[in-house]
């Protein structure tokens, strides 16, 4: 049943508030995706923070065009589309929509996204997904910084361990 035009612009502003919301947007076309595939993809982008939503593609075109992105390209927007919301980073929805692809063979293909309000293509979104997360990166940022103080301190417990040496083969000597 075709929808009125109240309802339509209910879920205009909603997908308006969404694209407000998130810090990127993947778009994926999902021709031939089961419905179960698509509920564990849901579920996993939820448990990152991020949500998959199937729009009309009217509708999403006149949520981008109010939040001032005019610069999508139509292949982004080809085959039955569903956006993917990333509210906490980044990375993440690219990096778990590619994950998904690879481990699941699935019938879902990535179109393009959004990063800081400018269109990105395919290939930007699959280069996207292969950079390490957010968490990752600080983790080898604490541990750059931790390196010349762990250097620094098996330096100082060399110099222990050898006088400690010193003192033993003196030790085995006297005795």
């Amino acid at each position: 049943m075709p929808k009125s035009r109240a309802q339509k612009k209910v879920i205009s502003e909603g997908i308006d508030q969404k694209i407000k919301a998130a810090k990127s947007i993947v778009f994926t076309s999902f021709n031939g995706l089961t419905v179960s595939k698509a509920e564990e993809l849901r579920n996993k982008l939820k448990a990152e923070g991020s949500e998959y939503l199937v729009a009309k593609k009217t509708l999403l075109k006149i949520a981008l065009t109010n939040n001032n992105i005019n610069d999508v390209d139509e292949k982004g927007l080809d085959g039955k589309l569903a956006v993917v919301f990333g509210y906490q980073d980044e990375v993440t929805p690219a990096k778990v929509v590619n994950e998904f692809i690879k481990t699941n063979e699935a019938n879902l293909q990535i179109n393009g996204g959004i990063l800081e309000n400018r269109f990105i293509s395919k290939e930007q979104v699959i280069s996207l997904a292969k950079l390490p997360s957010k968490l990752e990166l600080l983790s080898k940022l604490v541990g750059t910084i931790n390196a010349p103080v762990s250097g620094f301190v098996n330096v100082l417990a060399g110099n222990l361990r050898g006088f400690v040496t010193v003192l033993k083969a003196i030790e085995e000597k006297k005795s």
